[in-house]
């Protein structure tokens, strides 16, 4: 038989083929891991918004202010009342700040709170509550590397797209914009580009796990690693944002000299530069500097530990109270004159 001849035999088949209900069926088949992934982003996308922010920025002709778009990224519904997450540093210093829900509406958003040693703010909106999908919270305590997760947000001003992948680590360290640790960070493979930052990153039931808030890229695209902020901070810190504005961290009551001054005069730990009076610190009887009989100045106790934690840093000790409240009494470990003691101090509220 020719090759001519075959050819209506073999177009015969096709068709029968693509009209077949057999072929339907497989047009509308997906295994059990892509119909979560589909359920997951149909039931979270609407939560996701699109945060623009815009600078002001003055002529250098006619000496005029206007606004100038100076970033963008991702973020979510937190609640009905209009509280809208994202990243700190998506907003940092922005004039104007709009919101763009997935129905394309745009709201002027203002700023409640926001917490730049944990790349967080919070905003608000004046959108109808129907308008509204919140989130929900999940728990980042009982995650394990491997467990899927998903990314929604806009990179690349692309909105509402969609990426997978797994829990890569657990326990990461990054740095925020003012130079403060970030502790306990979720490390993923999920893609996470420019755009993605203040978008939510949730397991396969829906739920907020994690805020995406970085890459580890040289080029500043994705290359596998990318960071989140664990939703059980994230669940601690908005509340007192939305309260306070800022984080509520509870004081000692002292000024801490700079780091530097343990690298040069060979200490690990937080010296005390001053005692603020009438606080936790002046009570237990910790000491700074002083002046000695010669004239010179000797250094006075030094915070190593606090709750058998070291501390070697400024850093450190922020991260150590930030577990505490006011009110609670802890242990801080200080040298002074080379020995370690250990002295009990109740923690203050902030002046």
């Amino acid at each position: 038989m020719t090759a001519l001849k075959t050819l209506p035999i073999i177009f015969s088949l096709m068709l029968l083929c693509l009209t077949s209900p057999l072929y339907a069926q497989v047009q509308d088949f997906a295994t059990d891991d892509e119909r979560n992934t589909m359920q997951v982003f149909n039931f979270a996308s609407p939560s996701v918004v699109y945060v623009t922010n815009e600078a002001l920025v003055r002529d250098r002709r006619t000496l005029r202010l206007h606004a100038v778009p100076k970033g963008a990224g991702s973020g979510f519904i937190w609640d009905e009342l209009g509280h809208v997450v994202t990243n700190f540093h998506v907003i940092e210093g922005a004039r104007k700040v709009t919101i763009t829900l997935q129905d394309r509406s745009e709201w002027p958003a203002q700023l409640v709170g926001s917490a730049p040693e944990k790349d967080l703010a919070v905003l608000k909106i004046e959108a109808p509550k129907e308008r509204l999908k919140p989130l929900v919270a999940g728990t980042s305590s009982n995650l394990s590397v491997g467990r899927k997760v998903l990314a929604i947000g806009n990179p690349f001003g692309l909105d509402t797209t969609l990426t997978t992948g797994v829990v890569s680590a657990l326990g990461r360290e990054i740095e925020a914009v003012n130079n403060r640790t970030i502790r306990n960070v979720i490390q993923t493979d999920a893609a996470i580009n420019p755009g993605n930052s203040g978008g939510p990153l949730l397991d396969s039931l829906g739920r907020l796990i994690g805020v995406n808030t970085a890459i580890y890229s040289p080029s500043g695209t994705s290359v596998g690693i990318g960071f989140a902020i664990p939703v059980d901070t994230v669940k601690k810190i908005v509340p007192e944002l939305i309260a306070h504005g800022r984080l509520v961290r509870p004081i000692l009551g002292i000024e801490s000299a700079p780091d530097q001054w343990s690298s040069r005069y060979g200490f690990e730990g937080v010296a005390v530069l001053r005692i603020a009076p009438g606080l936790p610190a002046e009570k237990a009887g910790l000491q700074g500097i002083y002046r000695t009989r010669q004239g010179g100045w000797q250094l006075g106790d030094v915070i190593v530990e606090v709750e058998q934690q070291p501390i070697r840093s400024y850093d450190d000790l922020l991260n150590a109270l930030e577990k505490h409240q006011v009110g609670d009494e802890i242990t801080l470990g200080i040298m002074r004159d080379g020995t370690i003691r250990y002295t009990s101090i109740t923690l203050a509220a902030p002046q």
